[in-house]
């Protein structure tokens, strides 16, 4: 996922929550989002992630300060107006339980005016788009499993087609395995649609695995540090940043970092194990030398993690990791120790805290 031309499509300037009970929400927060990313909005319960999520659709209105969506001033737009230009996703997809799918997914085209018939076949498309049956339009939320419903939810989110999506922890309240799914369709979703995404998750994994940005919050609505998942595992800013990230930051850093860098050469010719290859020199398989025993490859490309690199390092019985490029041919081998060398050093990096 890349975020887009350099443009800005959401800008918080000194944005400023205070609720009429004297709790700060949102403390005078200066956050720019730029047009075709994800930003993903971190912290523990009560740091005010939510309710940034919901100033920019005026769910909820700032105190003070400024809020911009395309250029132009939140509250100097009509409030229904702006929801309908504005994608929402929440945790319990929040469908209406008397309309079948078919009509949930249509609610906001018919809202703008759409023709019915439009509005229907736009739901239908979005079906396939989520990857959901045809004939699950004609069903009602309840005949749905919970990862159902939420693919719905996003459906009629993306319904009118609106820049920007808000998704307020969607996939907070269903199983991991289902969770994985959901998060995969929305990579997908991501790369071909190109939305401005703001994802709320109290989640760091799912932040690093879904976000281009992770915004990261401490209580009181204080916004402590914003960056790419890379940068932030690297270099956390303060102590509070680190803790949040965990103590398998480095781990999570490899899953981040690519094989490019690590040095490779020729396979070698000697050795207790050799490297087999097809005609088109597409790595078959490890053979022992004496006895023809084949073992399994797993050739990773460049783009692969170092955290796959190492795994298959030690699972491979020579030692080696077979490169190749996009078309799965080997280009080389990488050891184990140029591997192990490589992730130490990102390993080390990543257990400085920035002053």
């Amino acid at each position: 996922m890349q975020p887009g031309k350099g443009l800005l499509m959401i800008q918080f300037d000194k944005a400023h929550k205070r609720f009429p009970n004297g709790t700060t929400a949102v403390h005078d927060l200066t956050l720019d989002l730029p047009e075709g990313g994800v930003t993903v909005l971190v912290g523990s319960s009560g740091c005010g992630k939510t309710t940034t999520l919901r100033m920019i659709n005026r769910m909820v209105e700032p105190t003070s300060g400024t809020i911009r969506v395309g250029g132009k001033d939140v509250l100097e737009q009509d409030a229904a107006e702006l929801r309908r230009s504005i994608g929402y996703v929440i945790q319990q997809s929040g469908l209406f339980p008397h309309r079948t799918v078919l009509d949930n997914i249509a609610t906001v085209p018919l809202l703008l005016g759409w023709g019915r018939r439009k509005a229907r076949a736009r739901a239908a498309e979005l079906l396939e788009t989520v990857g959901l049956a045809a004939d699950a339009g004609k069903r009602y939320p309840h005949q749905l499993s919970g990862g159902q419903q939420q693919r719905v939810g996003v459906a009629r989110a993306l319904a009118a087609d609106p820049p920007v999506l808000l998704m307020d922890e969607p996939f907070g309240a269903v199983d991991p395995v289902v969770r994985t799914q959901l998060q995969d369709e929305l990579l997908r979703l991501q790369r071909e649609l190109n939305k401005t995404i703001v994802f709320v998750t109290h989640d760091i994994d799912e932040a690093v695995r879904l976000g281009d940005r992770i915004a990261v919050f401490r209580t009181g609505g204080h916004l402590v540090q914003c960056a790419s998942p890379a940068e932030l595992l690297a270099r956390p800013a303060d102590a509070f940043v680190a803790d949040f990230l965990g103590a398998e930051r480095g781990l999570k850093l490899l899953s981040l970092t690519t094989l490019e860098e690590v040095a490779q050469g020729p396979a070698p010719e000697g050795g207790r194990w050799r490297l087999a290859l097809d005609a088109a020199r597409k790595p078959l398989a490890w053979r022992e030398q004496e006895t023809d025993a084949e073992m399994p490859v797993r050739p990773l490309r460049d783009a692969d993690s170092l955290l796959s690199a190492l795994n298959e390092s030690i699972a491979a019985p020579s030692g080696l990791v077979a490169r190749v490029d996009a078309d799965g041919v080997l280009t080389g081998v990488t050891s184990r120790e140029d591997i192990h060398d490589h992730a130490g050093r990102v390993h080390s990096a990543a257990s400085t805290v920035a002053a």
